[in-house]
């Protein structure tokens, strides 16, 4: 039975039950001449813009952030200290060295450098002999380093990305989407709080060259406070931010972008907006009951469900009259149900965008009915399924 967010009133959502299937709201709130773009909210997970979202992108430098994955995560678990030292060979400076024409740290051929000092030169710089250094005195070779990444990304929840190499140079077969970039960026910033402080470091110095970082974002007053940025000729200018600004978080990658330029100014319109346009509302408290579901041959011809907590997401300022949402789920549910028996989900848009999708329980055991209530039951069913 769908679930439908219908205007609010005194300040309070109002939720109505529709008998029939609910068809969201086709609008988005914002423009942007990016390709793609994805931007979500990094305390709910409430998916606040989508465009595109899930097509196949090269992602040339913002790879890298997938790179810092594996060295953060060898970090986290003391596998590495910031005190180790990885060994220039002649492959990562002629690839990602000066004689590249790249971005690089300009790390000396067969010098000795310290881990801390390539994650600088990698979240500050984006250097390609960095990444190179690191992947082989990690894996061995980039090759293997690579693997791993893609490896890790789906021990993280990343289901499509594949990474050839550690730097996002062009490569066959290399690919994400800009969903899962931001999806990386919060998780780093989730689960790596004492590295990811090194996206908003402003420069670096190393062998006596000082560069600025490359994210324009980080000048501009907005409280952006990394990631990365990649441009390649198969998928344009993007970027991958994050903004705090008083206390809320909003992170969005975008793809497909005309220019630096462009890029820059597209990005601060949709991190400005995502930061300003939005408020945190709790929708369900904890175990409120957010609808019912149908039961077949059960005690009861319904289920309460709710979800595993309370239910915040964050809703627009305006155009609220966007928002429609509906409880999901494969039914009808077969009796007996037990409490806690996972249901279905209760999905929330803001304009044609799939905002937010919380799972539900059910709130209630429901028993094996009578004789009688499971052959009306089977009545119900065998019309209903047809019509269906």
């Amino acid at each position: 039975m769908p679930l439908r967010l219908c205007q609010p009133f005194a300040g309070l959502l109002v939720f109505c039950l529709l008998l029939l299937p609910l068809a969201p709201a086709r609008a988005q709130l914002f423009e942007t001449k990016a390709a793609q773009a994805f931007m979500i909210d990094a305390e709910t997970g409430t998916v606040l813009f989508a465009k595109d979202a899930d097509k196949p992108i090269q992602p040339a430098s913002m790879a890298k952030l997938m790179t810092m994955e594996v060295v953060f995560n060898a970090l986290k678990s003391k596998r590495l200290t910031l005190d180790d030292t990885f060994v220039v060979s002649e492959n990562a400076w002629r690839k990602g060295g000066a004689p590249s024409g790249t971005s690089t740290m300009f790390a000396k051929l067969k010098s000795a450098i310290r881990i801390g000092d390539l994650v600088q030169g990698v979240t500050v710089q984006a250097a390609n002999d960095g990444c190179i250094v690191i992947a082989e005195g990690m894996a061995g070779s980039e090759d293997n380093f690579a693997a791993q990444m893609t490896e890790r990304a789906r021990q993280i929840g990343l289901k499509t990305s594949i990474f050839v190499n550690s730097t996002g140079l062009p490569a066959d077969g290399q690919r994400t989407t800009v969903r899962e970039l931001a999806l990386l960026a919060l998780h780093l910033w989730r689960d790596y709080p004492d590295f990811y402080r090194y996206y908003s470091q402003q420069d670096f110095t190393w062998n006596k060259i000082t560069q600025r970082n490359r994210n324009p974002l980080l000048a501009m007053d907005i409280g952006a406070d990394g990631l990365a940025v990649g441009a390649s000729e198969a998928s344009g200018f993007g970027i991958v931010a994050s903004v705090n600004h008083n206390g809320a978080r909003v992170i969005a990658a975008m793809s497909g972008l005309a220019n630096d330029k462009e890029r820059a100014e597209e990005a601060r319109k949709l991190l400005d907006w995502g930061a300003r346009s939005f408020e945190k509302t709790e929708i369900f408290a904890k175990d409120e009951v957010v609808g019912e579901a149908q039961v077949f041959g059960g005690a009861k011809s319904g289920v309460a469900l709710k979800a595993g907590g309370p239910i915040a997401i964050f809703l627009p300022i305006t155009n609220r009259d966007k928002l429609t949402a509906k409880i999901v789920y494969d039914g009808p549910v077969a009796a007996p149900v037990e409490a806690g028996q996972p249901v279905g989900a209760l999905r929330v848009w803001i304009g044609d965008t799939l905002s937010q999708e919380t799972p539900l329980f059910a709130a209630e055991s429901i028993g094996v009915g009578t004789l009688p209530q499971r052959a009306l039951d089977a009545a119900k069913e065998l019309a209903v399924g047809w019509l269906r």
